[in-house]
């Protein structure tokens, strides 16, 4: 293994002097937050399954719900290629994108729990709009109002959790976010499989329901407890350290706070966050953490699967409730893989659930390509085996996505930041992570359609790449305190050549550590 993936325990600040319970204040803080993650989960779960039911297609999409009936049990890899149809649902990841520089300001300027207000806001009057849709524009409108709130959601909790979480349970802490997600796209299945038999109107249910996580996030929202990081970075100290004391569940905090002070002395001397993300010093954090692993998140296929389980289903000739029934497995998958996560993740390590995962969800994907490629796209009905064993198969990789990729995706960004671009970085994580979720939204039914089963070969090589640009350039961050994350790249064989050389460089122009 290349050298300098070992953690400096010498060179680490205070680490060891910090001390914490874990308290039901701070347990409340960490569930109330993390319900952001359901209105993703939910998002991602319900579009694919509304969109597949006649109904919804009869009403926005008939030459769709014609073409489906004519082909009703055919294997046809172009059954759904629609571009106004995926539009419905990549417009609101284009709206999250773009409204995540603004969550950025309104979640360093008034903290994370104001972020946190404003996208439950947002996604309920999305929700609202979208079920009470009487043409496409109105279907389009709700989910921009629907995308700002994931936007806002997005950017502002997993920051919550990370600086709320002590080190040493950082990991499962912040993949609660991931959880939440996880449950909402399970609970998205089992409505949509219920709704599909309420005629004419069960997707409009199914679309309004969506109110119902984003009125439990708001209401929550308002007895929510800032970060001590945020308020410390507010100028609010005294606050702070009475919040850090609450979560911490001791009065002992005086290394830990000494560190976030420290750390909010350097934001200050950033006046361009997004500016400061370019420094060399900052190299590492922009590559992996802002642009890497969100886009190579997206690059694994799964959204892709998750977004249109229901659509691959029934376009293998399961049939429309057979393939709902189908996608809350894959969904119940990604479940137990997230509580794997949570339970291993601190023990085990990130980079360890990366590669091993990785390498299954690889082997996952041939398998699918190479039976896609001898059974499927000839017009004939899916043997039953076959399409067992394709259920099967995507099952296995999306519990592989759900202990890796999904949780991790969302942890290993949150946490390399230092406090001065952390809120800016966060803003650039789900403004790549949101657009390469958009660009495979738009267009994966049309790869799926002239690509065919190569579309998944493509996949394969993608996470080959992923899994050697984390073998070679990602530190090991488990249990590493937030706000010491940055010595990891003194010591990494690759980043320590380039951030020490940026340090120089400040040094020998006279400018302060905290200036571009």
């Amino acid at each position: 293994m290349a050298g300098g993936f070992a953690v400096d325990q010498s060179a680490l600040k205070r680490a060891h002097l910090y001390e914490y319970k874990i308290t039901g204040y701070f347990v409340f803080a960490c569930i109330v937050a993390a319900l952001g993650g359901s209105l993703f989960g939910y998002d991602l779960g319900v579009s694919g399954g509304v969109t597949s039911m006649d109904d919804f297609l009869k009403d926005f999409f008939p030459s769709i719900y014609r073409r489906k009936q004519k082909h009703l049990n055919e294997t046809d890899y172009c059954k759904y290629d629609n571009q106004i149809l995926t539009l419905f649902t990549s417009s609101l990841y284009f709206a999250g994108l773009i409204s995540t520089f603004a969550a950025s300001h309104v979640t360093r300027t008034w903290g994370r729990r104001g972020s946190i207000l404003v996208g439950a806001t947002s996604f309920f009057l999305g929700a609202v709009v979208n079920a009470a849709s009487v043409n496409i524009a109105m279907l389009i409108i709700g989910r921009i109002l629907l995308g700002v709130g994931i936007g806002f959601g997005n950017q502002a909790v997993p920051l919550y959790l990370s600086e709320m979480a002590p080190a040493k349970v950082r990991g499962a802490v912040n993949q609660l976010f991931q959880l939440t997600t996880c449950l909402g796209i399970l609970i998205a299945n089992l409505i949509n499989y219920g709704t599909e038999k309420i005629h004419p109107w069960g997707w409009r249910l199914s679309l309004g329901l969506a109110t119902v996580p984003a009125t439990l996030m708001f209401i929550g929202g308002l007895f929510l407890p800032e970060t001590p990081n945020s308020l410390v970075e507010q100028g609010r100290l005294e606050e702070a350290r009475i919040v850090l004391e609450k979560v911490r569940g001791t009065n002992k905090v005086e290394a830990e706070f000494a560190d976030l002070i420290d750390a909010s002395n350097a934001a200050r001397a950033v006046k361009n966050p997004f500016r400061n993300l370019l420094a060399r010093r900052n190299r590492p954090q922009l590559v992996i953490g802002a642009l890497g692993i969100p886009a190579f998140q997206q690059l694994t296929g799964m959204n892709s699967i998750l977004f249109y389980a229901p659509v691959i289903f029934q376009s293998l000739g399961f049939g429309s409730g057979a393939s709902l029934y189908s996608s809350i497995f894959t969904s119940g998958a990604l479940v137990v893989g997230a509580l794997i996560s949570m339970a291993l993740v601190d023990k085990f390590g990130r980079r360890a659930f990366f590669l091993e995962a990785g390498c299954e969800m690889m082997i996952c994907l041939v398998c699918v390509s190479v039976t896609l490629a001898l059974k499927f796209g000839t017009g004939e009905v899916l043997p039953k085996g076959i399409g067992i064993f394709l259920v099967i198969v995507i099952c296995v990789f999306v519990l592989g996505y759900g202990r890796s990729w999904g949780p991790l995706g969302w942890l290993v960004p949150s946490e390399l930041f230092p406090l001065e671009t952390r809120s800016a970085g966060q803003s650039v994580v789900v403004c790549v992570n949101l657009f390469f979720t958009a660009l495979i939204a738009q267009c994966f039914l049309a790869a799926l359609c002239h690509l065919q089963y190569g579309i998944f070969l493509l996949f394969t090589g993608l996470i080959l790449i992923m899994s050697s640009f984390i073998y070679f350039l990602l530190p090991e961050t488990k249990q590493v305190p937030i706000e010491e994350i940055y010595l990891l790249w003194k010591t990494h064989w690759f980043w320590k050549n380039i951030v020490n050389e940026g340090e120089e460089a400040t040094d020998l122009n006279g400018k302060s550590g905290g200036q571009v």
